[in-house]
């Protein structure tokens, strides 16, 4: 097994024009994910959450919250963006107080004396996982054909 940089490294020496081929690659399967989430996405009164969908490159979002504790370091990387509101979505709410310190021990005892708001919690609405795991077999073979048409050109020279 060799690492992401090392294979990155390998293609490059071999076929220069490689990682280029695959960020445009990238690119267009962030964008077509997004499209395809966009379509089944929860839709409010606005359609302000849908239309927040959007795929672009990591680089050209420095200001994006990253959920993950392990940061890619693939400077082509893309991925999705969209408002704060996806993850609520996707994975729901529970129940919860929405007075100030309500998720608090506190909160909870202030509730049962009848101070504070009771929020009924949402359902999750799955929409980003299920639609990328049905695409991501199309997304690796864009990633391939993008690479394996690098290595064509590279090789009519």
């Amino acid at each position: 097994m060799t690492g992401r940089a090392e294979l990155s490294r390998n293609l490059k020496a071999i076929v220069p024009n490689a990682l280029v081929y695959a960020a445009e690659a990238n690119l267009k399967i962030a964008e077509e994910a997004a499209d395809r989430i966009r379509e089944v996405a929860p839709r409010g009164a606005t359609l302000e959450y849908a239309e927040s969908l959007r795929g672009d490159f990591l680089k050209d979002n420095p200001g994006a919250l990253d959920f993950s504790n392990n940061p890619t370091k693939d400077k082509d990387a893309a991925g999705l963006f969209a408002s704060y509101l996806w993850r609520w979505l996707e994975y729901g709410t529970a129940p919860h107080n929405t007075a100030k310190g309500g998720g608090t021990v506190k909160g909870r005892s202030n509730f049962s004396e009848g101070k504070g708001h009771m929020h009924p919690g949402t359902a999750a609405q799955p929409h980003i996982w299920p639609t990328w795991r049905s695409f991501q077999a199309t997304a690796n073979k864009m990633k391939r054909a993008a690479i394996a048409k690098a290595f064509r050109e590279f090789n009519r020279k």
